[in-house]
């Protein structure tokens, strides 16, 4: 996967301000999904600050799971657990399904995917696939994310 510039929402200037998506729709396609599925979600799916991404807890299938979305780029996965530190990313097949339509939805392979970070003279240098500016590549120097689903959906402030 190419991490497109923007992605961790990270921006020196105006004009290279990324993009947003539209969380209301984000809200309506969660609920529309969970209903067809006897789910129910819970709690705000507005985003919290100093987060990337929109965080639908939700109620599916028997299980606790959390749906996100990253708030520039149109990424959607599945995770068991999410905490500043933490972000267990599950696959879940028929919501994958179900939500294809409208967002691209990131496996779990992909997500835990190592980021390969070597230090130049002065800064860094990733080598996974990325258009990522320098004030992206800063902020994972200074956050040390360990892997490409930490870049896509992060809590840094």
């Amino acid at each position: 996967m190419i991490l497109p510039k923007g992605v961790t929402g990270y921006y020196y200037a105006e004009h290279d301000m990324p993009p947003t998506i539209d969380g209301k729709q984000f809200k309506q396609h969660c609920f529309s999904i969970m209903g067809r599925n006897n789910g129910q979600v819970f709690g705000s799916l507005e985003q919290q600050i100093a987060v990337n991404f929109f965080n639908a807890e939700v109620k599916v299938f028997n299980k606790h799971m959390h749906i996100l979305l990253n708030v520039h780029y149109p990424f959607l996965a599945f995770a068991s657990f999410v905490d500043f530190e933490n972000i267990d990313f599950i696959d879940e097949p028929e919501l994958m399904k179900q939500f294809s339509p409208f967002y691209k939805v990131l496996g779990r392979e992909e997500l835990i995917d190592p980021l390969i970070i070597k230090e130049g003279t002065g800064k860094i240098i990733l080598e996974n696939d990325n258009e990522l500016n320098s004030a992206e590549l800063n902020q994972i120097a200074y956050w040390k994310p360990k892997s490409v689903g930490e870049v896509i959906y992060n809590f840094w402030d």
